[in-house]
């Protein structure tokens, strides 16, 4: 069959968490399947900047506004690995800083940055090669839905086209003013709590659910605890209406990328086999953080990750005191709220023999944490699937995680020992701190920590298996709307 995705981030070009590497990997799996992929991107500035001169594909597609219209350039991103990708082009809409907005705010006009994207995608793939299904990500692309369930209800070369709706992140809706309804042509009628409304605010997520044929979202775990209050952010009860269209389905991580056989950005390679290399490797994240003659016996604990609440680092900060009386040092990596990046640096400045922070994104020192570090903290307050503890499992690094979302689905503690990591449940800086505890206590049985690296590194997270999941989600909502 013929997918189109349509994205608003896509590795390599366009990233700014998990969205992106599923957008990446997941259509090359596919096609692998022996299905034809397109993928359709926003080119960005910084988009621009990797692929300056993308051939034109169509000059001009006309977008429709209420006393205006705006044109954009569909350019060919190239075939890669089998994938075909394509660009947006409009640069008054994505020719910024950002994707999204700056450091103040997001960007007033955002509706109409993602509405022009959904139409975009639409009119290029009436001319380019209509697909058997569309597969759009978050409410960057949610309005495809909706678009082709209103504006485009009565065009036959559509209407048998169903679309494939994944919620990566249900905290992220796009909420707009009910105005937008006129800025993207869309009919009053839709303005209701049934369709677009919440809150006398247009939703685009909440559209996107309505009107998709099938939503998936990135762990089972997640596809149940979005059906709650605590997690659904607004939209859980009619997340339980559609439970019957509502697939878990667990991202995969590209092993090409992320192997300590392979890696380049690593001092050493080992496997599980030949675990040598790795203690290279803590040498390495040790001397990358300034940290000199740490004991053998002295866990090196990793962080990687945006600095939020939502992260977990309220839990981080909270434990801190406590935690560096025990026998480990913590190296953290990632930048985000402002509030943390002070607190974590002013921590790392008291306890400098403990505690080491860099406050920024580098994918080199990522892939250096992931291999050189005993254990990796991901105490998030809810994590729709997350990607490290799984990058951990593979470099042997073993993962204390909260019970919760994909870090439930993906990590296996056993109360009598064994298992592939160490979980906490409920949302308590006691029992994450009790958790990390049992883990350096683990760590000190030397037989033990390795028979649950091992464990951990024979794990299989590769996109195989979510590829041929997404293909039944594909086939029957064509079934279904046909």
């Amino acid at each position: 069959m013929h997918i189109v995705f349509a994205s608003s981030e896509c590795t390599p070009w366009a990233k700014t968490g998990g969205l992106a590497d599923v957008v990446g990997s997941l259509p090359r799996a596919l096609v692998q399947l022996g299905h034809r992929v397109s993928v359709f991107l926003p080119y960005y500035r910084q988009v621009a900047k990797a692929v300056p001169s993308a051939p034109v594909v169509l000059p001009s597609v006309t977008i429709p506004f209420p006393s205006y219209n705006r044109f954009v350039r569909i350019l060919d991103g190239g075939l890669k690995e089998g994938v075909q990708h394509y660009f947006v082009d409009c640069p008054e809409m994505f020719d910024r800083e950002s994707f999204y907005g700056t450091p103040s705010g997001d960007y007033w006009d955002n509706a109409e940055r993602f509405g022009l994207f959904s139409r975009a995608v639409i009119e290029a793939s009436k001319v380019i090669g209509v697909p058997d299904v569309f597969h759009v990500h978050d409410w960057q692309a949610a309005m495809l839905a909706v678009l082709l369930r209103s504006t485009y209800y009565f065009d036959p070369v559509l209407a048998p086209v169903p679309v494939v709706l994944t919620i990566h992140n249900a905290g992220y809706q796009g909420w707009f003013p009910p105005r937008t309804m006129e800025t993207l042509l869309l009919p009053w009628e839709m303005f209701t709590f049934e369709a677009l409304e919440q809150d006398d605010t247009l939703n685009f997520l909440k559209g996107g659910i309505v009107y998709a044929d099938a939503i998936t979202t990135v762990s089972k775990k997640y596809a149940e605890e979005i059906q709650t209050a605590e997690f659904g952010n607004g939209l859980d009860g009619l997340l339980r209406m559609r439970s019957g269209d509502l697939f878990g389905i667990l991202n995969g991580v590209d092993y090409a990328e992320w192997d300590p056989a392979v890696d380049p950005h690593i001092a050493a390679h080992y496997t599980a086999e030949k675990l040598d290399g790795k203690k290279e490797c803590r040498r390495d994240v040790l001397h990358a953080f300034g940290l000199e003659s740490v004991a053998e016996e002295t866990a090196v604990i990793g962080v990687v990750s945006r600095f939020a609440t939502q992260k977990g680092f309220d839990f981080i900060v909270e434990i801190m005191e406590r935690l560096v009386q025990e026998d480990m040092v913590l190296v953290i990596l990632g930048n985000g709220e402002e509030y943390y990046e002070r607190l974590l640096t002013e921590m790392a400045a008291e306890h400098p023999e403990k505690v080491r922070v860099q406050v920024k994104y580098d994918n080199v020192i990522a892939h250096k944490i992931e291999a050189g570090s005993d254990m990796f903290l991901m105490p998030s307050r809810y994590e729709p699937c997350g990607l490290n503890q799984i990058y951990s499992l593979k470099y042997g690094t073993i993962p204390v995680v909260r019970a919760t979302g994909g870090l439930d689905d993906t990590i296996d503690e056993q109360p009598a020992g064994g298992g592939t990591g160490f979980k906490f449940w409920g949302y308590d800086s006691e029992a994450f701190l009790d958790a990390i505890l049992r883990a350096l206590g683990t760590f000190q049985n030397k037989g033990e920590w390795t028979q649950m690296m091992k464990r951990g590194m024979a794990q299989d997270f590769s996109w195989d298996k979510p590829a041929v999941e997404y293909a039944r989600v594909y086939q029957r909502a064509i079934e279904n709307r046909n």
